[in-house]
């Protein structure tokens, strides 16, 4: 199977084709010179390459795209996409929880008998989390917290798992209280791989169509400005 996929939801612009496990063509682009994620510059040229990288569109079987949870415009940007090339090629789209494709990579760097943790850096002082054995299972459903809740729920754990994320990086501090261990900020453990967003969906036996749906976890700001403003002018 022949498959294009992509990840915004995080500050990278993750992108790779797939055909038969193999990457093809991979990259991954960080922020733009002016400090900006490149989603809404970059993503249709990096998707074009991944999919000439593998024959063309003729030669695709299936669109992959990461439904967060994360940056709220760059899920949206990532859906958006994906529909938009599922609608122009007739492919079938699939589409994977961002957690899920980090579980899937941190589960290469762990032993077998140790669980993984990924952590997103959620703003507003939280973090999206999921937990993970090491076959990249989910063990926790993914949730969001405040650090020190995360912790808490962490410090109850048989044993203390590996954390992997920009969530793990900002929040080091209160997860090494608990003995969790943390790679260094730079280690490519913390940012997601198209590759595995491709692997999760060629794992799945069936397009979601147009059942694509974001992987929020909260409300958006904007709705909860409006819910803040609403109750003001009720009062």
């Amino acid at each position: 199977m022949a498959v294009v996929g992509f990840d915004t939801a995080t500050a990278d612009t993750a992108v790779c084709s797939t055909r038969g496990g193999t990457a093809m063509h991979e990259e991954r682009l960080g922020l733009g010179p002016d400090g900006s994620p490149r989603h809404s510059t970059a993503l249709l040229d990096e998707v074009e390459r991944a999919a000439a990288a593998i024959g063309g569109w003729g030669a695709v079987d299936r669109i992959a795209v990461g439904l967060g949870p994360g940056s709220f415009v760059g899920i949206r940007i990532a859906i958006a996409t994906a529909r938009g090339l599922a609608a122009s090629t007739g492919l079938p789209m699939t589409g994977v929880c961002t957690l899920d494709a980090l579980g899937h990579a941190a589960g290469e760097a762990v032993g077998p008998d140790r669980a993984c943790l990924v952590v997103l850096d959620a703003r507003r002082g939280e973090a999206f989390a999921a937990l993970y054995s090491a076959d990249g299972s989910r063990l926790w459903e993914p949730f969001v917290a405040a650090p020190e809740e995360l912790a808490d729920r962490v410090g109850a754990l048989p044993q203390p798992p590996l954390a992997v994320g920009s969530g793990a990086v900002r929040f080091r501090d209160e997860l090494a209280s608990r003995d969790v261990e943390v790679p260094g900020d730079a280690d490519p453990v913390h940012r997601v791989a198209a590759r595995h967003v491709c692997t999760l969906a060629e794992a799945d036996d069936g397009g979601d169509g147009d059942r694509l749906e974001p992987i929020y976890l909260r409300p958006p700001d904007a709705q909860r400005w409006r819910e803040r403003n609403d109750a003001k002018t009720a009062e």
